[in-house]
């Protein structure tokens, strides 16, 4: 499964943030059954990032949700949203390599 997050902070937190997350990321890509994980910015509104994870069941994402790791995050970076986070979680349909 996939779970997508979009994030949108104060123009003075965006730096905050990306500090945040290069210390996090390592333990979140370690939790069991996180299979992959992407911070994408927004290219037209630089405040704008998403999470792209990638999970091996719906109830590893709910592990993680529960867990130490996500309690010492989330918390730290909602205080720096200028809007409620949004979330999607996805099942993937078509992944094609593009052949050149």
């Amino acid at each position: 499964m996939v779970r997508v997050v979009k994030m949108t902070f104060r123009p003075e937190e965006v730096t905050t943030f990306q500090d945040l997350f290069e210390g996090w990321r390592h333990r979140i890509i370690a939790f069991p059954g996180c299979i992959q994980l992407q911070l994408l910015h927004d290219q037209a509104d630089r405040r704008i990032f998403f999470t792209y994870s990638e999970w091996n069941t719906p109830a590893d994402l709910e592990a993680y949700r529960k867990s130490d790791v996500f309690a010492s995050v989330w918390p730290v970076v909602k205080k720096l949203f200028a809007s409620p986070a949004e979330a999607w979680s996805v099942d993937r349909e078509h992944c094609m390599p593009v052949s050149r």
